[in-house]
């Protein structure tokens, strides 16, 4: 989904959450020690000294070479935060994300009083713990933290700091399409992307994850590829919350997209790390790197090169473009699904599901009659289609039902239809924002939400018609835009090449 990748990539960029928790063996405080005071001239000279030496580790323990020396700077809190609320204004994934605030609340992924910029400023300030910006290359350094609990932080933002020379970092990162498609050959383009930057931002985090936890074992001899055991009590502590307590309040989706790449991306390099070794996951990750979810959550799939599930969609067009205006589409990953999947329904059902996702694309679309700025705004403007497949008919209806059960609970006045439903496939209801159906073919499940019901019908027709071309990557659709195969050619996906 476009914006668990933006959640993800924006704050990445300057948000070392995981690097404040502590590493097995390694006696570690949970978060940085905060000083009464700010650092004095000779500590800020140590902390300054410190980064080459730090780099120097880096380098060596990811065989990325030093192309120069990094800039550093030594910052307070209000310039950090200053800094965030800038950022936040000029920056295009920030942007995506307030854009597609409303999509999220209509999926019910969000609350629909959350409002999402205020409290995103409020997280990161509490998390921040040092950064390196791609733009000014500089590692920026805090003054108000102590000099010895920035050292372990310093080697996962250095980290950041040599991919950047090693492959233009902002570049690299940032290669979804952030603007509105409008016909089906942009639509189909966009699913083709749509996933490629929380893929590599969950590269770029599981790198530098892996070469802080390496720091912080240095005095043992050990790294992580010696000690694979560690990998599920490492991605537990790099996901856990309970240091944080704005993080601990935050909505399910913030918590899994915002955490997702340093968890789930060190589980990913570390898996890399005890099968290939160190140039094939770092050097090799970076100049191929995954395109999905998907693969970041299989590691084994990422390395034999298997295809991922990739849905594609018709021309739906001349069906919405007499009463909607394209809002936004992606692909709902085996990411998102887990995330939807833990809100509706619980963990245990999520971790059994999510596995089962066999590809998934998401399209919005707004009512031209929303006009004033409060109805583009809320959630009653906006018409959404979910189109899911899962790996076998039972999936489907295990993912029907948790779906189903949350209408209820996203709209108000909702009346189930019986006397308008097809047959036992179909669910349709009334609610304050128009039709719901819900329905199941196979191992596919279509729903609609805010279209009346002969437009989600005939919308879920063309879409289970026009997608049954496979799932391989090889595949094509003749006419919905180039194939898996052509975008992996372009230079854009280059793994397996």
């Amino acid at each position: 989904m476009r914006m668990v990748a933006a959640f993800a990539l924006w704050s990445a960029s300057f948000a070392a959450y995981a690097a404040q928790t502590a590493t097995p063996g390694v006696a570690q405080p949970a978060s940085p020690a905060v000083s009464q005071q700010p650092m004095t001239k000779q500590q800020a000279k140590e902390l300054f000294r410190s980064v080459d030496e730090i780099l120097s580790f880096v380098s060596s323990d990811t065989k990325l070479p030093i192309e120069h020396s990094v800039k550093r700077k030594l910052i307070s809190r209000d310039q950090v935060n200053h800094y965030l609320k800038d950022k936040f204004d000029e920056d295009e994934g920030a942007k995506r994300m307030e854009r597609s605030e409303v999509v999220l609340k209509k999926f019910g992924l969000l609350d629909r009083d959350f409002h999402l910029r205020p409290f995103l400023l409020s997280l990161l300030t509490e998390q921040v713990a040092g950064f390196y910006d791609n733009k000014t290359k500089t590692v920026n350094l805090l003054d108000w933290i102590e000099p010895d609990e920035q050292k372990p932080v310093l080697a996962h933002e250095l980290t950041h700091a040599l991919q950047d020379q090693n492959i233009d970092l902002t570049k690299w990162s940032d290669v979804s399409l952030s603007s509105t498609s409008h016909n089906v050959q942009e639509d189909n383009h966009h699913l083709q992307m749509d996933e490629a930057d929380t893929a590599r931002t969950a590269v770029a985090e599981g790198q530098a994850m892996a070469v802080f936890i390496d720091y912080t074992l240095r005095s043992s001899g050990k790294t992580i590829a010696d000690a694979p055991d560690l990998a599920d009590k490492l991605k537990d502590q790099a996901t856990d919350t309970g240091g944080s307590p704005v993080m601990a309040r935050a909505p399910l989706l913030l918590q899994e997209s915002l955490l997702f790449p340093y968890g789930e991306g060190l589980g990913f390099e570390q898996a890399i790390l005890v099968k290939a070794g160190k140039e094939a996951a770092f050097h090799g990750v970076l100049a191929n790197p995954p395109s999905s979810s998907f693969e970041i959550m299989n590691p084994q799939a990422y390395m034999a090169h298997a295809p991922v599930p990739l849905v594609r969609i018709p021309d739906i067009h001349p069906l919405l473009d007499p009463e909607y205006t394209p809002y936004d589409i992606g692909v709902m990953g085996e990411l998102d699904v887990r995330i939807l999947a833990e809100l509706f329904g619980g963990r245990e059902q999520a971790s059994a599901l999510a596995p089962e996702w066999n590809g998934g694309v998401y399209y919005a679309a707004q009512r031209k009659s929303a006009v004033t700025e409060a109805e583009k705004e809320s959630t009653a403007s906006i018409g959404l289609l979910y189109y899911s497949r899962w790996k076998n008919a039972d999936s489907a209806r295990s993912f029907l039902r948790i779906y189903a059960a949350q209408i209820p609970r996203k709209y108000s006045n909702v009346v189930e239809r019986k006397n308008d439903e097809a047959d036992d496939a179909e669910l349709v209801y009334s609610t304050n924002e128009g039709d719901v159906l819900i329905s199941r073919s196979g191992d596919s499940v279509f729903i609609g939400e805010g279209f009346n019901l002969a437009l989600a019908r005939k919308l879920r027709d063309i879409i289970a018609k026009d997608t049954a071309c496979g799932t391989d990557a090889t595949d094509s659709c003749a006419g919905y835009g180039a194939s898996a195969l052509d975008v992996a050619s372009s230079g854009v996906f280059r793994r397996g090449q």
